[in-house]
């Protein structure tokens, strides 16, 4: 392979960081943000998938474990964009991609 094609090469995986509410954190045993490796497309449903699979304890929480849709007391924020309700295959924005800016997942208050 030459150099051109090395530099020009998509990489095998991407690292994306995820900030994550105190009480998703606990739930992890993590501290601050998270870094799952997602292969590309980097996709909501590949980073929440890469999410799951590094801590288990998580699964079911962001997502349905039987649909996969998004549990509605969490909100998902890339780029300062909403992707709450964005396709599962939506691919992630470029400062997320490239490690700029977290992956933001926001726990919803609710009450009166």
């Amino acid at each position: 392979m030459s150099t051109q094609q090395a530099r020009t090469s998509p990489p095998a995986t991407v690292p994306v960081r995820i900030a994550m509410p105190y009480q998703l954190r606990t739930l992890a045993k993590v501290t601050g943000e998270v870094v799952v490796t997602v292969s590309p497309p980097v996709t909501l449903a590949a980073t929440l998938d890469a999410l799951e699979s590094a801590h288990a304890p998580l699964v079911g929480t962001v997502r349905d474990r039987e649909t996969g849709a998004r549990r509605p007391m969490i909100r998902i924020y890339a780029a300062g964009e909403d992707f709450s309700d964005a396709s599962a295959e939506t691919e992630l924005p470029e400062p997320v991609v490239t490690g700029r800016e977290p992956l933001r997942l926001v726990g919803s208050i609710a009450g009166g």
